[in-house]
């Protein structure tokens, strides 16, 4: 098929986002499919021409929207995993790789996950949301993880142990969003568990993969190499299977598509949802293809799976489309 991999975008995680993009078309072109790639600069301009605004440049990029099949938005965070990207595929009638608007929006905002997450009866754990126009009003109750609502990669993520961090803490989080997550610590193993949606529909979890981490998973160790993981994770029949279920409860609440990581605390009490990554990092040696080689599912072969997942979901959304047409009709 035609691919048109974006990668870059606005927002902190341009970096890796460049990175997930790059994988992928290298990986897509390697199985025969035909890969075009677009770049977004941290100022929104769109690579395909050279033209001076984000408005302009994107003009200049329908054409090759409108050459592909199937759009792969591998942009992670703010104005691409949040739904945006998805919301313009949609608009422009192409097949998308990974979730949709909703999904995507629900799945970047920390709070709104939890929302979710708490109606299907997940837990997560204890917290509450600040404006960052209110930092000097919080009281400190004990060790708290500080997160800006809305942004992925760990980026101003915090662990507060003494009540004069505190708003250091909350001031480095009010640099990524102007909404602040402040959550009690989670005691427990953390489990990262990867769920897909295939052509046809058919959604399952790969195996789970542990994060060892002394302290708090980083920005820093999640790309510095020094971040240790195993997969499978060394689980018990009962804690596997109650982490997937979660997994896959949790990627249907979302109305998630594509693939999605559910990130976990694995508590003497449960699994307990930390948050959800809709556009999770895609490089071969990130979680997700971990998590599906250790299923025997290539690096390759699961870009390619993602691709006709999404392939698939553009034709049964056009012959539900032609079916109510014809039913409007009648």
């Amino acid at each position: 098929m035609r691919v048109l991999v974006i990668g870059g975008g606005q927002n902190s995680e341009h970096e890796v986002s460049l990175a997930s993009a790059a994988a992928v078309a290298t990986a897509l072109r390697s199985i025969g499919h035909e890969v075009r790639t677009v770049t977004i600069s941290r100022d929104g301009v769109w690579d395909a021409a050279p033209v001076a605004t984000p408005a302009e440049s994107l003009a200049a990029a329908m054409p090759a929207l409108a050459w592909a099949d199937v759009v792969f938005p591998a942009v992670h965070g703010a104005l691409g995993e949040d739904g945006a990207l998805a919301a313009l595929c949609a608009l422009a009638g192409v097949a998308v790789v990974g979730s949709d608007l909703r999904a995507g929006a629900i799945g970047m905002d920390k709070w709104a996950t939890k929302l979710v997450a708490e109606a299907a009866g997940i837990a997560t754990a204890p917290g509450f949301v600040i404006s960052a126009s209110d930092l000097g009003d919080v009281e400190y109750e004990g060790p708290v993880v500080v997160k800006p609502v809305s942004a992925g990669s760990s980026y101003g993520v915090g662990l507060v142990r003494e009540p004069g961090d505190l708003l250091d803490a909350l001031r480095t989080a009010a640099r990524f969003d102007s909404r602040i997550l402040i959550e009690e610590v989670m005691r427990g193993r953390e489990i990262d568990v990867a769920v897909i949606r295939e052509a046809g529909g058919v959604r399952w979890a790969a195996p789970p993969l542990e994060i060892h981490a002394a302290g708090l998973f980083d920005t820093a160790m999640k790309y510095d190499g020094t971040a240790r993981f195993t997969v499978p994770a060394a689980l018990t029949p009962a804690e596997a299977g109650a982490l997937t279920r979660t997994a896959v409860a949790m990627f249907d609440a979302l109305g998630c598509a594509g693939v999605a990581r559910m990130d976990f605390f694995l508590t003497e009490e449960g699994p307990v949802l930390n948050e959800v990554n809709t556009m999770p990092g895609l490089t071969a040696a990130s979680q997700v293809p971990r998590m599906f080689a250790a299923a025997e599912v290539p690096y390759p072969e699961l870009m390619d799976r993602l691709v006709r997942a999404a392939a698939d979901r553009r034709a049964s959304s056009e012959r539900s489309a032609t079916t109510r047409r014809d039913h409007a009709r009648a």
